[in-house]
């Protein structure tokens, strides 16, 4: 007994190590790298499509605010007091849902931590993500001409935390922000995935999410909704499931679904599109999900 615990433990062990070896750096770099944004080039980033109130891109608006939305550094939380600003300037709202949607599945802290699972993956993510934001942005244009889709009444303007006068005292706080956030998920999601790696069949696993795809495209989009916490807790899992076997198609049907229903995101999205509107959202997220998990598993082999 004594020594299977043994044998147990140094095997766990040896994963995590193994593991944290892995994906440590590419969590590290992200932080990094998304504390320098928020803290450098945030203000600059929300300028930019503030300036887009008085131009008239139509629908080239649409594409180049999704294009912000991913290099955003915002949470969903801190879009949408942005969000409120730019649309009490007069910003169109089909431009503001490609920039919320896009922002709120992905940023630059997370496509680094995507790193981890390779090139294909980072691309995926990246093309998805904004094209996610793009078809968000054309839905609210076409079918919210006449009514509005936001109600952004009592959101005041964003405040800005990053304001220590000492530039390399104002990065280590939001580092230090970062880290506190980001840490317990990535601790968790390393746990979990060296508990899959040790006691999930791989066969059972590929029967679900390697043969049959579109099954798997599926339920890998259902999974994204109760399984999501932070986008950091999920790259150990779905390393370890894409090593398992899990297609392209179904991993990318997660990584939609799941930071696009993530409860605190949601929570503060039904705030400022109603319920109605918010169901709607709901069934687009889903749909996108799986309509680009099956694309992607005809187009990546």
């Amino acid at each position: 007994m004594i020594e299977t615990l043994h044998r147990e433990f140094v095997y766990l062990w040896y994963y995590t190590t193994v593991l944290l070896e892995q994906i440590a750096p590419y969590w590290i770099t992200g932080m990094l790298a998304g504390s320098l944004i928020s803290v450098f080039f945030k203000e600059k980033m929300v300028a930019m499509i503030g300036r887009m109130v008085n131009i008239r891109y139509n629908i080239i608006g649409i594409l180049i605010a999704s294009a912000i939305g991913i290099v955003s550094p915002l949470c969903m939380y801190g879009t949408i007091p942005i969000a409120a600003g730019l649309a009490s300037k007069g910003l169109r709202e089909d431009w503001i849902a490609a920039f919320m949607m896009s922002s709120v599945l992905l940023n630059p802290q997370l496509l680094i931590y995507s790193a981890s699972l390779g090139k294909t993956a980072v691309i995926v993510r990246l093309v998805s993500c904004f094209l996610c934001g793009i078809v968000a942005g054309l839905l609210v244009r076409l079918f919210f001409k006449k009514k509005r889709f936001f109600n952004f009444d009592g959101f005041a303007e964003a405040v800005n935390r990053d304001t220590d006068p000492r530039l390399f005292v104002r990065f280590l706080k939001n580092l230090g922000r970062n880290i506190k956030k980001t840490a317990p998920y990535f601790a968790l999601g390393i746990v979990l995935a060296v508990l899959f790696e040790r006691y999930v069949p791989q066969d059972t696993f590929v029967s679900l999410f390697g043969e049959y795809k579109r099954f798997g495209v599926l339920l890998a989009a259902a999974m994204g909704v109760p399984a999501y916490a932070c986008g950091g807790g999920t790259i150990p899992l779905l390393r370890s499931w894409l090593n398992a076997g899990m297609t392209m198609g179904a991993a990318s049907a997660f990584m939609i679904t799941g930071p696009a229903t993530k409860l605190t995101n949601l929570t503060a999205l039904k705030i400022v599109i109603g319920v109605r509107n918010f169901v709607i959202y709901i069934v687009f997220a889903m749909l996108f999900a799986m309509a680009t998990g099956f694309v992607v598993d005809i187009l990546v082999v």
